[in-house]
Order: C-alpha cells, then structure tokens, then sequence
C-alpha cells in the first residue's frame, strides 16, 4: 500500500488534467451537516488540490496536506492564496493546531489504521467535523467494463484498492462509516451518495486510468502496453458511473 500511496507525484500533470473535480454539492453537503460556521478545514493528502479548491471558493481557509512535492507544486498553480500547502504525510502532522474540519478526497485510506482517528479527533476542535468521500470512476455498461478487465488482465491483478477493513461491496454502511460508528471519539455517523453520470472520450478515459496506482507500480513498458490494449478495447465514448459517497462524523 505504501508504495502505491506514493506513485502519484510522477504523474501529476496528469493528474491534475484527466481525474475529475468535485461538484459544489459535495461542499454544501458537508457545511449543512456542520450546522454550524466552519471556518477552517485540514485536508488529509491534497494531491492537486481537486477538493481543495471547492472548499477554498467556499470561503473556507484550507490547509492542504500532502507528502508528495510534486503534487503539491501542480496544487499551488490551481487554488487560491488562500490556501496554505503543506508537505507531510497525516502521520506526520504536529497535533499543535485545530481546525473546524478534517477532510480526505480519495486519500484516506492511504493512511495508517493504527490511531487514524484519535490523531484525526485530536485534530478537531470540540464539536467539529471529520469528512471523508471519493468516488469511483466504473464503466456504466457491464459489457464494456468486462472488455475492460479482459484487455487489461495480462499485466494487472487488482486496479481498486480494497476496502481497509474489509466491509463487503454490498453493506450498507461502507468504510470508513464503518469504523466512525464504532469509535466513540465520533458521533452522529452519517452516509450519503451523490449520484454522478458523465460521458467521456475513451482517451481520457483511459488518461485517468494513467494516474491509478495500481498501472504507476507497472514497468513503463508494461504499462503503455496494458493501457493501450484498454484503449483498443474501448468504445470511441463511454458512459462513466461516479457517485460521491461521503462519509461525515462528528467529534463527540
């Protein structure tokens, strides 16, 4: 996991140019479930700055994390002053100052399990809220996204990460809600999907597939070749499936 955790900075223009952004609903999610004003947000491996940026247009004033310099360097040419970047894995981060909000786009999990959450409650003011939430980038056709494994099988073994503690695909209650109920640093636990459909040409379809971790651990030849054996397999269009769920808990 580690190693795939720190793949991205070799791709961060890429990165930045072909993974999606997120909609202002996330945002208003999250600051109608704070109820309260959050002025000031810690957000978990920034990358290059996707998330941050919804929440910085909010007024919100983020301090984005990230232990990749590279990531970080793409980050500052796409938010505002606002922003204040800082290099560091979460594990790394001095409990010395709290904030209203502890976020993660997509990076939580690239976190160690071992105190997660007191770190996280310990970086909270008192009421304050932790927010997790991600999205998936499947094909809408079944059929499609069978080719997809197909053409892709003789180089990769699993392209998702697994759920970290193993809840299966179809519970209702996913990780990291999963472990938020169970921890009695948090409270008022709460899972909600936003539903997101978009069309794509299949060369950026296949330039987002580029910046996933499990095609960054591949050789360079081995990846331009499973990426291009994808390619031609692909539709000239698909139909992509990306629901938001995001995960809120509050500081107990």
């Amino acid at each position: 996991m580690t190693e795939r955790a720190l793949t991205f900075g070799s791709v961060a223009e890429a990165y930045e140019r072909y993974r999606p952004g997120y909609p202002d609903e996330v945002v208003e999610t999250v600051l109608a479930y704070a109820a309260r004003p959050v002025a000031t947000a810690l957000e978990i491996g920034a990358g290059t700055g996707k998330a941050t940026r919804v929440f910085a247009n909010h007024g919100v004033r983020v301090t984005a994390t990230d232990p990749d310099a590279a990531m970080l360097a793409e980050l500052v040419k796409h938010v505002p002053a606002s922003v204040r970047p800082v290099r560091a894995t979460f594990e790394e981060l001095p409990l010395t100052t709290t904030y209203d909000l502890v976020y993660a786009a997509a990076a939580l999990h690239w976190t160690r399990p071992e105190g997660r959450w007191e770190r996280a409650a310990a970086l909270l003011e008192p009421g304050g809220i932790v927010a997790s939430f991600g999205a998936p980038r499947d094909l809408a056709d079944p059929v499609v996204e069978e080719a997809l494994r197909v053409a892709g099988t003789p180089w990769l073994q699993e392209v998702d990460v697994p759920s970290p503690d193993g809840t299966p695909e179809d519970s209702t209650l996913q990780w990291p809600s999963t472990e938020l109920a169970a921890s009695e640093l948090f409270t008022d636990v709460t899972q909600v999907v936003l539903e997101q459909r978009t069309a794509v040409s299949a060369r950026d379809y296949v330039g987002l597939l580029s910046t996933v971790s499990a095609f960054l651990v591949l050789s360079p030849a081995d990846r331009e070749a499973a990426l291009a054996s994808i390619l031609d397999a692909l539709p000239a269009e698909v139909d992509v499936v990306g629901d938001i769920r995001l995960h809120l808990a509050r500081k107990a």
